[in-house]
């Protein structure tokens, strides 16, 4: 797999910087680390990364949302983390979805469907 430019949106603090800990350590480049929903949708205009990696629900705003608005401009691949599983399958069938608590292992096999997926 090549280096990937990846954008975080999660608003927990201590998550994303474990997020962008692990994403730098398998050798990809974090590009933007996003809170809320505006903020992710100006920043992936600007960052233009390979993959994002969102949470489906943020404290200001949706990362579902803010998906729909990034892809409207043009594919990206990403997958969604989230602890409420069920609302987001129901929302989003076909979305790649990673349940919270999850292991590093789970992270890089969704990292590899994401990226290997057609958009």
């Amino acid at each position: 797999m090549k280096n990937l430019r990846v954008m975080i949106i999660e608003d927990d603090n201590a998550l994303a910087s474990a997020l962008a800990e692990l994403i730098e350590i398998l050798g990809h480049e974090v590009v933007a680390m996003e809170a809320c929903e505006s903020g992710a949708i100006a920043s992936a205009t600007l960052a233009k990364p390979d993959l994002m990696i969102v949470d489906a629900h943020l404290v200001s705003g949706s990362g579902v949302a803010a998906v729909d608005a990034i892809t409207r401009v043009g594919p990206v691949p990403h997958f969604f983390i989230t602890g409420d599983m069920r609302s987001l399958r129901t929302l989003k069938p076909e979305a790649i979805i990673l349940q919270k608590p999850y292991f590093d292992s789970d992270l890089i096999r969704a990292i590899a469907l994401a990226v290997g997926r057609s958009y």
